[in-house]
């Protein structure tokens, strides 16, 4: 195993967050993604075009190009169609996602877990609390959108990732691991993070609606973040970053006329919980019992599918611990 330094170590616990450049090897780790993700947008342009919603499929167009012209005719994103989860509500038996090889892939890449378990240990559960984030230019028109789309095109909010699972995983040791499949300037909207902030422990969360202060999502109120060191990470394709659960963290305005395309996985010890039970993690490494590692692609994907059979016909479970009418909100 490679792995992290122990500076690099020192300064994840420190600091409550690292950047690693070069992680991943563009061409042979991020370009893979990049196409079976071009293939993505092919089906969700033939399903658009086959309900008359918009007049071309943009097959010549490049991604980013495509992507806005299709988000724009049709007056609406469509984050769903390449997301690797599912949604916290309305989940239906015919809910799309995609949960492809590239993807798999990517979680289990050997360099990106010996980086885990320089933090962890060798006993690594892949934590199904995971997304693509496709973040079109905030100056395109999008109409009619949805309270959960309006985050996919703005700034998202502040919050820590422990805010965003339940109490169960309270004590969970979860490692974020966030990257942009394409460099990712400030100008795309890149993250920023609160410096130390995760030496504060949980702070209280508000469950936001459109049109407030704070954008969409749960978030953590601006009073509290007003005093934290704020730092920008503008980040290189193969770089990763790397925080705790507790860090405080947000992303920029997508000010540029580009598409912003990045991953955010997490990682806890096997055995802990995820905070997130109805979703599907598995095991990615092993030393103990290497024969429980997950290296099939199709098992996972059928791992989601069956997921959002059981989310369809159930009632909608819970997925986080805060109460919108908290004096803390008000």
């Amino acid at each position: 195993m490679s792995g992290l330094t122990e500076q690099q170590i020192e300064q994840f616990h420190t600091e409550g967050y690292l950047l690693v450049d070069d992680l991943f090897d563009p061409a042979t780790d991020l370009a893979p993604i990049l196409a079976e993700y071009e293939g993505v947008l092919d089906t969700l342009a033939n399903d658009l075009y086959a309900q008359g919603k918009i007049a071309s499929t943009y097959r010549e167009l490049p991604f980013s190009d495509r992507l806005i012209q299709i988000y724009e005719e049709s007056g609406t994103v469509h984050p769903q169609y390449f997301d690797f989860s599912l949604p916290q509500n309305g989940v239906t038996h015919e809910t799309p996602f995609w949960a492809g090889p590239a993807v798999f892939n990517t979680i289990r890449n050997p360099r990106l877990l010996d980086a885990i378990e320089s933090l962890i240990g060798p006993e690594i559960y892949s934590n199904p609390v995971q997304h693509i984030r496709i973040k079109p230019p905030e100056s395109k028109t999008f109409a009619s959108l949805k309270d959960h789309e309006v985050a996919q095109v703005g700034a998202t909010p502040w919050h820590q990732d422990q805010g965003v699972i339940t109490e169960e995983a309270d004590e969970s040791d979860i490692i974020t691991v966030w990257f942009p499949l394409r460099d990712a300037s400030e100008r795309h909207g890149c993250l920023a993070v609160a410096p130390r902030s995760h030496e504060e422990g949980l702070v209280p969360h508000c469950p936001a609606v459109r049109g407030n202060e704070s954008g969409v999502g749960v978030h953590i109120r601006q009073h509290i973040i007003d005093g934290h060191e704020v730092v920008p990470m503008p980040m290189q394709a193969g770089s990763a970053l790397f925080m705790t659960k507790e860090t405080m963290h947000c992303s920029l305005r997508n000010t540029s006329d580009e598409v912003r395309i990045s991953f955010d996985l997490r990682f806890n010890p096997i055995g802990q919980p995820t905070g997130r039970d109805a979703f599907p993690g598995f095991v990615a490494r092993s030393k103990e019992r290497p024969e429980t590692e997950l290296h099939d692609a199709e098992a996972w994907n059928a791992l989601w599918v069956e997921a959002r059979r059981a989310l369809a016909e159930q009632d909608t479970p819970k997925f986080n611990r805060w109460d919108p009418n908290s004096p803390a909100c008000a």
